[in-house]
This record gives C-alpha cells, sequence and structure tokens, in this order.
C-alpha cells in the first residue's frame, strides 16, 4: 500500500539489543490530506529513517504493509514502513549507489576525465 501525507510528529528512536544483532525503530505520525485528515502512526524499521527525509512538515509518499496478530485474546495492528521518500520523488535509498549528474559512479572505473 502506498500513502502521501505530511509527517506531524517524530517520536524518540528506539533501540535494542535482539536475538539476531541490533535493532532501531523509528515511529512517526503523519496527516492525511482531505476534507477528513486522518493521523497514522508508522513504524520504521532499520536503516529506512533517513534523517534527510523525516523533518517536522515535509510531505512524504510511505509504502508500507499493514500487519496484525493476537496476543493473550487481543489483537495488535502494526503499519510497517519499508520505502519512504519525499513526496516530491526524492529518494533516499541508503542501497543505492552515489549517484551524479552524469549518473551512478563507477568505484571501478572512477577516472577523473
Amino acid at each position: 500500500m502506498q500513502l502521501t501525507a505530511k509527517l506531524v510528529q517524530l517520536l524518540p528512536l528506539q533501540t535494542g539489543q535482539g536475538k539476531n544483532g541490533p535493532w532501531k525503530k523509528q515511529d512517526i505520525v503523519v496527516e492525511t490530506e482531505g476534507q477528513y485528515p486522518k493521523k497514522v502512526c508508522i513504524s520504521i524499521w532499520g536503516d529506512k529513517a533517513d534523517e534527510k527525509v523525516l523533518q517536522v512538515g515535509n510531505t512524504l509518499k510511505i509504502d508500507f504493509d499493514v500487519e496484525s496478530r493476537e496476543y493473550n485474546g487481543r489483537w495488535y495492528t502494526d503499519v510497517k514502513a519499508w520505502k519512504v521518500e519525499a513526496a516530491g520523488g526524492t529518494t533516499f535509498d541508503h542501497d543505492a549507489p552515489p549517484f551524479t549528474d552524469e549518473g551512478p559512479i563507477d568505484s571501478e572505473n572512477d577516472l577523473p576525465f
């Protein structure tokens, strides 16, 4: 699913140590546009939380999944983002190679001419 909304609150960064190593989670609150705006709390796990994009007031395009689970007879729902970018189309993908006006930087052939 995808949502475009304005970032209204950045909650404290949560970190911890799990059986698979260290983890971090950033929860954000965004507000949708329209006649009846809604606020949604979205969790961003790992390095997908980019400080350049996550500035209060920025409009974000968020790709996310919704998942519910049962615990002790109660149901809990999580909204987990798997991609966050500025609504203008600027992607801050940590896995992408550096990019210049001429295209991606090729570290094997980065001759100055």
